[in-house]
């Protein structure tokens, strides 16, 4: 018997995001009031907006936010300390970019230690790794996802 899924179901698994570099604080607003009503898994939004959104939502939905956001070229010393201010400013989930340029040296074993980092500042709270696949090619794809995933 095949099942089907509705689009409300769907919703409940994706993360309703703005991220773009001129949002403003009503943009931001605008999403997590969509968020709220279409009941999306949480709203992902700039570093800057949590601690405001968290003070006006208090918890109505989960606040997600990136760091070393967009291309992850950030110190993992400063994504440590990007990712406790979030946490401090509300945050519930933390979305990390890892670094290209330590895919395209394979690097590995950097990228798997500055994951680990993140997760030990996050806790029990979720941690998603974005991988800016676009840049990537075959090979280094199937690496990387083996790395974030063990």
């Amino acid at each position: 018997m095949k099942t089907s899924i509705t689009g409300r179901e769907i919703l409940k698994h994706v993360d309703h995001t703005l991220l773009k570099p001129t949002a403003t604080l009503a943009e931001v607003e605008a999403l997590v009031e969509e968020a709220i009503v279409y009941k999306t898994a949480s709203v992902c939004i700039p570093p800057i907006f949590v601690k405001p959104i968290k003070a006006k939502y208090k918890g109505a939905i989960p606040l997600c936010t990136v760091i070393g956001f967009p291309l992850g070229y950030a110190a993992t010393e400063a994504k440590i300390f990007e990712t406790k201010q979030a946490l401090l400013d509300g945050a519930d989930e933390i979305d990390m970019v890892i670094p290209i340029g330590l895919v395209k040296a394979q690097e590995f074993d950097a990228i798997e230690q500055e994951i680990r980092a993140i997760k030990e500042v996050c806790g029990t709270r979720i941690l998603k790794v974005i991988v800016e696949t676009c840049y990537l090619n075959e090979t280094e794809k199937v690496k990387i996802a083996q790395v974030v995933t063990t």
